[in-house]
C-alpha cells in the first residue's frame, strides 16, 4: 500500500505538470473538425469498342478529419496551422496530412502560408462555385478544368492571401523547383482576384505548370489556364458560371465552361447543372469534345447533415474528353458514362 503522504506528493506533482499544458491549451486552442460524406453510385457506359456494364459502388467523397489552431505571438501577429487528413469510412484507408495542411503567420499585412494546400484557382474556380462542391459523379472537374488538372492541392506550397479590401482579396502561390533534374526545371505560379458583396461574386484566377502535368515532371512540356468564375443570388434562386481556357505544349487551346442554378425551397434544393469542353487534344488530330448534364435533389436534415441524390450524364462526341467529376470510369474512345448516386453528408 502507498503511504498517503506519497499520494499526496504524487498527485501534487501530476498537477504542477498538467498546469502548464492546461495553460498553453488555454491560450492557444486547438479545433477538431471534419467531414464524412459516402455515397452509393449505379454507374455504366455505353457505347465505345467495349462497353462498360451498369454495376453498383460505394464512394467516398473527401471525408476528412482535421486539427487547426492559432498563437497570438503580439503586436497583431499570430502563428497558425492546420492539419487535415482524408480517410475513407468505406475502405477504412487514408493518409495523414494528406489535406490541406500547413503552418504559417497572419497580420495586418495578410497571411502566409508553408505547406500542402489548394491552389487559388482551385479554391476560386472550382469547390467555391460548383454546387456539387467539387464532390459528386456531376462535379465541375468532369468536364471543365481541364478534366481537373487545374484542380489542384499542391504540395511545396508557398501561398499568400492578403487582407479583404473593399469586398476584394488577392492569392499568390508559388510551387518551387525542388524537383528539379539534368533534364527538367519543375515549379509552378499562379494567383486569383476575387470580388463578393452580398448575393453577388466574381472570381478571376491565373495558373502556370512548368514542365509539370498534373504534379507529375514532364519534360518540355508547360501548361497555363486562365478562368473566371462568378455567382448571383435572385430571391430563392442562385445561379453559377465557370468558362477556362487552357493551353498545354503540343496540344490545342481547350475552353470549358459550366453553368448551374441551385432553388432553394427551405429544407428542400434543386440542383442542375452543365457543363461542355471543346478541344484540346493533339495539334492536327480531331479534336474532341464532350458535355456533362447532372440533376440532382438535396434535403438538409440540419446545418450540419443533409441527404442528396443525383443524375449525370456524359456524352463524348469525339475522344474520351470527359467523365464523372468524381469517381471516373476508365473508359475508351465516345464512351459515354451514366450514373446515379445517393449519398449522405455530416460535418463536425
Amino acid at each position: 500500500m502507498i503511504p498517503k503522504k506519497a499520494c499526496l506528493a504524487l498527485a501534487a506533482a501530476a498537477a504542477a505538470s498538467i498546469a502548464p499544458a492546461a495553460h498553453a491549451q488555454a491560450a492557444s486552442p486547438v479545433t477538431l473538425y471534419g467531414r464524412v460524406y459516402v455515397t452509393v453510385e449505379s454507374v455504366e457506359a455505353g457505347e465505345g469498342a467495349t462497353p462498360i456494364s451498369r454495376r453498383t459502388r460505394m464512394r467516398d467523397q473527401s471525408s476528412l478529419l482535421g486539427a487547426r489552431g492559432e498563437e497570438d505571438l503580439g503586436g497583431g501577429l499570430k502563428a497558425f496551422f492546420q492539419l487535415e487528413t482524408g480517410f475513407n469510412p468505406e475502405s477504412a484507408t487514408g493518409t495523414f496530412a494528406n489535406r490541406n495542411s500547413g503552418v504559417g503567420l497572419r497580420g495586418p499585412w495578410g497571411s502566409v502560408l508553408l505547406g500542402r494546400w489548394d491552389t487559388p484557382f482551385k479554391q476560386t474556380q472550382v469547390g467555391s462555385v460548383d454546387p456539387w462542391t467539387d464532390l459528386q459523379i456531376g462535379d465541375i472537374t468532369g468536364a471543365a478544368i481541364r478534366q481537373g488538372d487545374f484542380s489542384l492541392r499542391a504540395a511545396n506550397l508557398i501561398q499568400y492571401w492578403s487582407p479583404t479590401f473593399a469586398n476584394t482579396q488577392v492569392k499568390l502561390m508559388y510551387v518551387p523547383n525542388e524537383g528539379r533534374t539534368a533534364q527538367a526545371n519543375p515549379s509552378m505560379m499562379g494567383g486569383s482576384i476575387s470580388w463578393g458583396k452580398g448575393d453577388a461574386s466574381l472570381s478571376y484566377a491565373y495558373e502556370k505548370h512548368n514542365e509539370m502535368v498534373d504534379q507529375t515532371t514532364t519534360r518540355g512540356v508547360d501548361e497555363e489556364g486562365h478562368g473566371v468564375s462568378g455567382e448571383y443570388r435572385v430571391g430563392s434562386v442562385k445561379f453559377s458560371g465557370q468558362y477556362g481556357e487552357y493551353t498545354r505544349t503540343g496540344t490545342a487551346k481547350q475552353k470549358s465552361y459550366q453553368v448551374g442554378a441551385q432553388w432553394f425551397l427551405g429544407k428542400h434544393r434543386l440542383i442542375a447543372t452543365y457543363s461542355a469542353s471543346k478541344d484540346g487534344g493533339a495539334t492536327g488530330a480531331v479534336q474532341p469534345e464532350c458535355d456533362l448534364t447532372a440533376l440532382g435533389y438535396r434535403y438538409d436534415f440540419s446545418r450540419r447533415t443533409f441527404f442528396i441524390a443525383s443524375w449525370a450524364r456524359v456524352q463524348n462526341e469525339e475522344g474520351n474528353l470527359c467523365n464523372f467529376g468524381s469517381g471516373a470510369l476508365s473508359i475508351s474512345n465516345r464512351q459515354d458514362p451514366e450514373g446515379f448516386s445517393l449519398g449522405l453528408r455530416t460535418i463536425f
